[in-house]
Formats: structure tokens, C-alpha cells, sequence
């Protein structure tokens, strides 16, 4: 099979702007560093430590928010993880394997590989050489060892090595799930409990407390977390209800005076009514595995995790829904934009009801849902890359794999750049709605 690239002009030098296009489309830096150029020394440790300050820092802010947030940076480690291997198993040259992005903030060089870390916490990158026909700047003896120069297969197995590795690690998580408290059900225990009495509004005010079960509201008994709303509500703003609750095994009437709901548009139907500013829930029920069932099961359960992936992806994503939430107009959570700051602070609660436990099913769910968005045919995503190589087989295959056929991705630019542009808006609009509008 002959070159494609043999017959292309000698490339000229790479301009900034070449750069540019190869890092968008790449997914991260082309730029490589000389020795004297690594970011060490007492700047490097110094930088280190202040990334291990603020997890300390997070750690004393909540425990459920700092065991979310390693568990997300080992996610994203294992991610890059995944291209490194498989890249070096299928004899392609890696110069770069970053935590982050940005400027480098630490790193050091092994063999071939500079390793580090730089200071935007936006994800990660490892830079294999010859991505693409317009990564130019790869060395005459180094061409056998470039990406587009592997096979098909091999070139799929790389560019799909980072979502793979999310589902093996939302594998791994369910199965620790399953065997150590068992396999949520559509049903829940009949009992309400507060996830959280919210500081300064009525119930906390009166005395009502984190994990009390509350039994009962002026009389009507309560056992499901779905009617307490309804219940408060069927009681007038300002009257002040016996609340019976169980705290510590020893049942206790607490006395709420109830508030009016000021925090919704006027014209909405829950304005003015009672509230009392509690966040409760009712206990899920789990059924319990064994270590066979529960790796099986962790494995099965997969499939539509991920089918539910797919669906929030093209929800999220629409345009129409993202504009709605910031205008106000659109108060399904199920359509709106959320980034790692909405999905971080909603840790605490899944922490504070269902424990550890919670905790990893949500990180198993988020890995899913980030194995199956980074597959999406889209310039810079995995992907993209999948979807090139799998372009330039099929033009192979109709030239009867004669000649190896390099796209032309530099005519993709728009698109990744249109990608990379929305990325942004989403993200920002996604942090807007989480720091203005908690979830």
C-alpha cells in the first residue's frame, strides 16, 4: 500500500496558527519542551503544594465533595491513562501525558514522555505525534510511529481507549456498590427524612434537624418525601403546625411557624404559599447481591445507563434548552446544562443520604455519561478521531486499499472550532445556572 503523504509538498515550518489548528483538533498542546524548559524545581513543588492545599481545603469543606472530586481526578487520570497504553502497546510515540491543561506547572521528562501537570483544571491530554495530515511538525524517522500512520484497527483502539476506560471504571464502581449495599430499586422506604434544614427559614429556625424522620404535620401522617410539600402547603403561611419527629430513637413535637414562599415569580402558582425550607427524601430500597450477580449485574446495567446518557447528551446540548434555563423560562432539571460544579455540590447530598455508597454510583453514572459523550462524531472529541479514521478507511476501501487515504481535516476546523465554541457556552452557562441556581 503506498503513502498518501509521499505525494503531498514538503511541509513548510509551523506557524502559530498551524499550531493552533493542530491543538484544537488534537484535543491538546503540540508544543514540546526542551529539558531546560520543565516546569520544576521550587516552582514545581511550590505549585504541587498548593494543589494538595486545596484538597485539604475541600476536604474541610465537606468530606463527600473532596471523595468526589479524586475520584473525578483519578477518572480523568485513567482516562489518559487508557490513550498512553494502548498508543505505546501499538508502537505510536507519546511526548506528552498532562493532568489539565494551560501552563505547565510541574512536570518531568522519562524516556521519551514529559509528565506534569498544568493549571487549568479543564480535563486532560497525552500528545501523540502525527495526529493528522496537518501535524507537520513530526520528524523524518519518527513518521513510522505517528497515529495516522497505524492501522485502522489500531488507530480505533487508541482514539476509543479513554471511553472504554470510563466504562470499565462504572464497572468497577456498580460492583463495589452492588456488593457492599446492593442494587437501587424503583421503590423506597415509607418514611421522610430532612436531608437538610436550610440555615435561617423556618424549620431550622423552630429546632427541626439534619436526619430527623418526620412522622408527622398537624396530624396527617407522612410516608413519602413527595407529599411533604403538598402537605405544608394544604396548611396557611403564618400558622404554626406541631411537627412530629423521631431524632436519636425518641419522638418529639417540634412546633414550625410557617413561612410564605417568596423565592418563584409571582405569577407562579406556589407563590405566597406555606414552606417550610427543608430538603427531604425518602430511603431508597436496595436489593442485595452476591459477588456473581453483582459483577453481572454491573456489567448489564451498562447498557441502559449509557442509552440514558445519549438521551441527556442531545438534551442538555440543544441550544433551545440551554437559552430557556437562563431566561428563566425552562425549570426542567432534566434539560438543563449542568457542569462538575452542579454535579460536585449535589455530591454533598447523595453523600449525606446514602453515604459512600451514593457517593460511588454517582461517580459510576458521570463516567458513563463522559464515556459516551467523548464517542460523539465531533471534532475535537475522541470521537471525531474515531470518525476520520474510520472516513479514510472507507475511502481505502474504495480505492481497494491500494494507497492509504489521509483526510484533509484542516476543511474540519470550522466545525471543531463551532464544537469548541459551543463547549464554552455551554460551560459557562452551565456554571451560571449552578452557582445562581444550586441544584
Amino acid at each position: 500500500m503506498t503513502n498518501q503523504l509521499e505525494h503531498l509538498p514538503p511541509p513548510d515550518p509551523q506557524t502559530r496558527a498551524d499550531r493552533f489548528r493542530s491543538e484544537i483538533v488534537a484535543g491538546g498542546s503540540a508544543e514540546e519542551a526542551s529539558d531546560d524548559e520543565l516546569a520544576g524545581g521550587w516552582k514545581g513543588a511550590l505549585a504541587m503544594a498548593g494543589i494538595a492545599a486545596l484538597f485539604v481545603w475541600l476536604y474541610t469543606l465537606s468530606v463527600w465533595w473532596f471523595i468526589f472530586v479524586v475520584g473525578l481526578v483519578i477518572s480523568i487520570f485513567l482516562h489518559e491513562a487508557g490513550h498512553f497504553l494502548t498508543a505505546k502497546w501499538t508502537g505510536m510515540k507519546v511526548t506528552q501525558f498532562f493532568m489539565f491543561m494551560g501552563p505547565r506547572l510541574w512536570s518531568f521528562r522519562r524516556g521519551e514522555t514529559e509528565y506534569g501537570v498544568r493549571l487549568l483544571p479543564v480535563g486532560a491530554f497525552v500528545r501523540i505525534i502525527g495526529m493528522h495530515r496537518i501535524d507537520t511538525d513530526v520528524a523524518p524517522e519518527d513518521e513510522g510511529r505517528t497515529y495516522r500512520q497505524k492501522s485502522y484497527p489500531r488507530r480505533l483502539l487508541v482514539i476509543s481507549a479513554g471511553s472504554i476506560m470510563h466504562m470499565l471504571i462504572a464497572v468497577a464502581l456498580l460492583f463495589v456498590v452492588y456488593v457492599g449495599q446492593g442494587e437501587r430499586t424503583d421503590e423506597v422506604v415509607p418514611e421522610v427524612y430532612v436531608a437538610q434544614a436550610i440555615d435561617g427559614l423556618p424549620a431550622e429556625q423552630a429546632g427541626i434537624q439534619d436526619d430527623d424522620r418526620i412522622l408527622s404535620i398537624g396530624g396527617i401522617a407522612l410516608t413519602d418525601s413527595a407529599d411533604l410539600g403538598a402537605v405544608v402547603r394544604s396548611f396557611e403561611p403564618g400558622q404554626t403546625v406541631d411537627f412530629v419527629v423521631e431524632r436519636d430513637g425518641v419522638e418529639q413535637v417540634v412546633p414550625v411557624g410557617l413561612g410564605s414562599r417568596t423565592d418563584v415569580p409571582e405569577d407562579d402558582e406556589l407563590f405566597g404559599t406555606a414552606y417550610i425550607g427543608v430538603a427531604p427524601y425518602s430511603p431508597l430500597i436496595y436489593e442485595e447481591h452476591g459477588v456473581f450477580a453483582a459483577a453481572g449485574n454491573a456489567v448489564t446495567d451498562i447498557v441502559p445507563v449509557a442509552w440514558e446518557s445519549v438521551q441527556g447528551v442531545f438534551k442538555a446540548l440543544n441550544p433551545v434548552n440551554v437559552i430557556s434555563h437562563l431566561d428563566g423560562s425552562n425549570e426542567d432539571l432534566t434539560t438543563r446544562p449542568v457542569t462538575l460544579v452542579g454535579v460536585t455540590a449535589v455530591s454533598d447530598d447523595v453523600g449525606d443520604t446514602e453515604g459512600i455508597y451514593g457517593v460511588l454510583w454517582l461517580l459510576a453514572v458521570l463516567n458513563v455519561f463522559v464515556g459516551v459523550f467523548n464517542m460523539f462524531p465531533l471534532l475535537p472529541l475522541d470521537g471525531g478521531h474515531a470518525a476520520v479514521a474510520t472516513y479514510e478507511r472507507v475511502r481505502e476501501a474504495m480505492r481497494g486499499g491500494r494507497e492509504r487515504y489521509f483526510a484533509d481535516v484542516e476543511r474540519l476546523m470550522p466545525l471543531a472550532m463551532g464544537v469548541v465554541a459551543f463547549l464554552f457556552f455551554f460551560m459557562f452557562a452551565g456554571l451560571y445556572l449552578d452557582i445562581t441556581k444550586p441544584l
